[in-house]
């Protein structure tokens, strides 16, 4: 079944560019070309991810992710004219779960596309917590419990340890976790990674003997799991 994409943009020709193209690759698609008929459209074709650019009639992009987010979580990437740094990070802390600026590549585009549905894909667990010995991470709640005490994690930290530790004794490399944990768009560098490891091994030092945070010395880190919970 193939996946569909809303596509909010009121330049007819981008618009019609994008409708073809993303045809082309086997998506479903429908337009829209004001803010009021994007909302309409997201309740009658129940789209996979929505690219929605933010200067709109009616309702700009920022009101109608607003209003997604509202009741939804489906995948949403901002189009848009503007490249400020503050433009980003607005987007971003609205929701957003991507940010591309015009004029862009069509392959650009298709490739944060396939990372956002890959990211949000149906292969993910509907229950997202994972349970070790003095480990609880529960990210429907957004919490960590270590040898039964909640503590203090923000967002990224917890969503890192999530990410590792939902693939026991794999080692990935730090691009890999910029890319898969921080998304497609991040500007940042690999000290990321290494800072919220840091980070994490100071709650969790010592907590278990069957399980820890390990480096991989020249490639990566991995959730190293050494006996059965």
């Amino acid at each position: 079944m193939p996946r569909k994409v809303l596509i909010a943009e009121d330049d007819s020709n981008i618009a019609e560019l994008l409708n073809l193209y993303l045809k082309k690759e086997g998506y479903e698609t429908m337009v829209a070309s004001d803010g009021g008929k994007a909302i309409e459209l997201f309740r009658s074709f129940h789209p996979d991810l929505v690219l929605l650019d933010i200067m709109l009639p009616v309702m700009d992009g920022w009101a109608v992710c607003g209003k997604i987010r509202e009741t939804e979580k489906t995948p949403i990437i901002m189009i848009t004219a503007k490249g400020e740094t503050s433009d980003k990070v607005t987007g971003l802390e609205m929701g957003a779960d991507d940010y591309i600026v015009k004029p862009f590549e069509m392959k650009e585009l298709l490739a944060r596309i396939h990372a956002v549905l890959r990211r949000m894909g149906e292969e993910e667990p509907r229950t997202k917590k994972l349970s070790f010995q003095n480990l609880v991470i529960n990210l429907d709640s957004y919490e960590l419990e270590v040898a039964g005490h909640r503590m203090d994690a923000p967002p990224k930290e917890l969503e890192l340890l999530y990410h590792l530790a939902a693939s026991p004794n794999r080692v990935f490399t730090r691009n890999q976790l910029l890319d898969e944990v921080w998304g497609f768009d991040y500007f940042g560098d690999s000290r990321t990674v290494d800072v919220h490891i840091k980070r994490l091994r100071e709650k969790l030092e010592g907590v278990s003997e069957q399980w820890s945070l390990k480096t991989v010395w020249g490639v990566g880190y991995k959730f190293e799991l050494r006996s059965a919970q």
